[in-house]
């Protein structure tokens, strides 16, 4: 594995933990603030929707543009943003210092995606995308519950400026460790890259992972009451579950990077199937300290173990526009992890209580495992007519002499 994909997870690493801190830091922001819970959820929200955007409009903009020099650009906005957030007066600014921050963000991902697919073989897609992911569970091992703490300490202002400083970290290492990469001879041309969403398996692709993200992001972002009012755990130990969940991040996008290149579509249906079943445990038993807890753990497991057969998947169907589909891909995850948070937030103003947020968030992983099937069907009725065609091309070539 080239070096620079490594570089680029630990880019991820910032970027994710900026991300996800938020869970951890809900209550304190909506108090500083003067808003609701479910209103400060939105953050992650905003932060998602900038994602689902930013990236096919940030992959478009940046198409013909070198490498190197956009993920330059684009992580030192990313951390200008982190530093708007932390000194944000009201939450407006912070709301769209968010927002910056996420399109950033996604065009990081988007271009960022098609650099470490373009340096590795096909074989190993699933593994070069397991790196870069990984950056994303330590972020959730690390990065997200030392925000956790760092804003029961110091006020959560501070998870912002050691995010800003993690991104100036992150900008050496892309300025010192990623070399100049070179355009391809033939200049990329929207209009043949947009061709990818004629493909039905290119829209499945978008909603099971948009749905299979969702789902787990619907409960995950509201934790922290749920572990707090719910489970009674005392709010000392959140950042710890909150560790925990990302060790089974790690853990589960180690695992599903080394068996999606072979079985991808069984590591989809394994991963779907999991999380649901890990998620209507947790409604059924949030009330138990223990059993929540390790379910935090389980979730996130299953959740990343999926992640890179959902990468590699949209590489494999949209290989044909490898920018888009890195792009495609990061709104996807962002779509779900703005419509997750959302459904989560209605539930709670409903007055339907935190632990049910992980039932709206099974509801959505049951539909993504149906449409995984679908896209299983058409795999292999696709196959099928291919490989019928090479037989009637073999059998009508004429016989060597």
């Amino acid at each position: 594995m080239p070096l620079a994909v490594y570089i680029l997870g630990l880019s991820v690493f910032a970027l994710g933990t900026s991300e996800f801190m938020l869970t951890g830091l809900l209550p304190d922001i909506a108090d500083d603030m003067n808003v609701s819970i479910p209103q400060a959820g939105l953050l992650i929200s905003a932060f998602a929707i900038g994602m689902v955007v930013g990236a096919p409009l940030l992959a478009v903009a940046t198409l013909r543009l070198p490498r190197r020099t956009t993920l330059i650009s684009l992580i030192t906005v990313f951390g200008l943003g982190q530093v708007a957030g932390a000194l944000a007066p009201n939450y407006a600014l912070l709301f769209a210092s968010r927002i910056v921050s996420a399109l950033a963000c996604a065009g990081f991902w988007a271009v960022g995606a098609a650099v470490a697919i373009a340096m590795v073989p096909v074989t190993a897609r699933a593994r070069a995308m397991a790196v870069m992911i990984g950056g994303l569970s330590i972020a959730n091992v690390l990065g997200v519950p030392l925000g956790a703490l760092l804003g029961d300490g110091l006020g959560w202002r501070s998870a912002f400026w050691a995010v800003g400083a993690a991104s100036a970290i992150a900008l050496v290492g892309i300025l010192t460790r990623i070399p100049r990469i070179p355009l391809p001879a033939e200049k990329p041309r929207l209009s043949r890259e947009l061709r990818i969403y004629r493909d039905p398996q290119v829209l499945l692709s978008v909603a099971v992972t948009a749905l299979a993200a969702g789902g787990v992001f619907c409960a995950f972002s509201y934790l922290k009451p749920l572990l707090t009012d719910v489970a009674h755990v005392d709010a000392g130990w959140v950042p710890a579950v909150l560790g925990l969940f990302g060790v089974g991040a790690l853990i589960g996008t180690t695992i599903g990077g080394r068996v999606a290149d072979a079985h991808l579509f069984g590591v989809l249906l394994s991963g779907v199937t999991a999380s649901t079943v890990f998620l209507v445990a947790l409604a059924l038993f949030a009330s138990t300290p223990a059993v929540a807890i390790t379910l935090s753990f389980l979730i996130g497991l299953s959740a990343f173990y999926t992640a890179p057969a959902l990468n590699a998947r949209m590489f494999n169907v949209g290989g044909a526009a490898p920018t888009l589909a890195g792009a495609t891909t990061t709104s996807s995850f962002n779509l779900g992890n703005t419509a997750g948070p959302w459904l989560g937030g209605l539930v709670i103003s409903a007055n339907m209580g935190f632990a049910a947020t992980a039932w709206a968030g099974a509801a959505m992983t049951v539909v993504a495992l149906v449409l995984v099937t679908v896209s299983l069907r058409l795999h292999k009725s696709q196959s099928r007519i291919v490989a019928r065609s090479a037989e009637q091309a073999r059998v009508a070539a004429p016989a060597e002499v």
